[in-house]
């Protein structure tokens, strides 16, 4: 008798009071964490798509033309083929050749304070990218914890046997396993984004650095400014 009563007690263990909150709260359905992953999703690609549009607008075409150009002096072509353009080159051309009349140790000045103005622009959001990247397969994987908990709560509170019993968890474990699936899927792009954005930033801001070494050196080789240019031009 004191045999069956121990193993009846063995089998109903007691939980504290905090276990049987934190267990009532992990029972509720991971469906939630399932919105959440596809709200973000939804997130990601609006800022991809934005991200996208920004950075094939805000982009100088023929770059190394004009930096040859810069290189021997033609800085009126230089001037006009920055009018009217927006973004981190054409910025570095025109606020450099604004300043040009003060020496190329200003202009170098001037070409380090007009990338770190806008780079900025252009990293706006990709934290987020990065952030989700990092973190959502963690987000899936809590949802799929949840899942699975519930499914074993349910199958320790039933009284079935046998094959039911096999049908109870693994449909449980499958449900559950989905929000492991879809926080990979909202991942993986978000990181593939991330990526290819930063390689952009990074290869418009060594353009840039070209651009101005260009001017730089031109300015430093020949001691004149733009307004001097034609008049050097003439002499030759």
């Amino acid at each position: 008798m004191t045999l069956s009563l121990l193993l009846a007690q063995a089998g109903q263990p007691e939980l504290g009071w905090l276990s049987s909150k934190l267990l009532g709260v992990t029972l509720t359905s991971a469906e939630w964490v399932l919105w959440i992953l596809v709200v973000l999703s939804v997130v990601s690609i609006a800022i991809m798509l934005e991200r996208a549009v920004y950075f094939a607008r805000h982009r100088l075409p023929d770059s190394e033309a004009l930096a040859v150009r810069l290189a021997r002096g033609d800085f009126e072509a230089a001037r006009k083929a920055v009018e009217g353009r927006t973004g981190m080159e054409a910025a570095v051309i025109r606020e450099a050749l604004a300043s040009s009349t003060q020496g190329a140790d200003t202009v170098e000045q001037v070409i380090a304070s007009t990338m770190a103005r806008e780079r900025p622009q252009y990293e706006r959001f990709l934290s987020f990218l990065g952030t989700l990247g990092n973190n959502a397969p963690f987000i899936g994987l809590f949802g799929t914890v949840l899942g699975i908990i519930k499914a074993f709560h349910d199958l320790g509170s039933m009284s079935a046997k046998g094959a039911a019993i096999q049908q109870t968890v693994m449909a449980g474990i499958s449900e559950a396993l989905v929000a492991t699936a879809v926080g990979l899927a909202v991942a993986i792009p978000a990181v593939v984004a991330f990526n290819i954005f930063n390689r952009q930033l990074k290869t418009l801001t060594s353009r840039a650095n070209a651009l101005g070494y260009a001017l730089v050196g031109s300015l430093r080789a020949e001691g004149r400014t733009p307004e001097s240019a034609p008049r050097a031009a003439e002499g030759r």
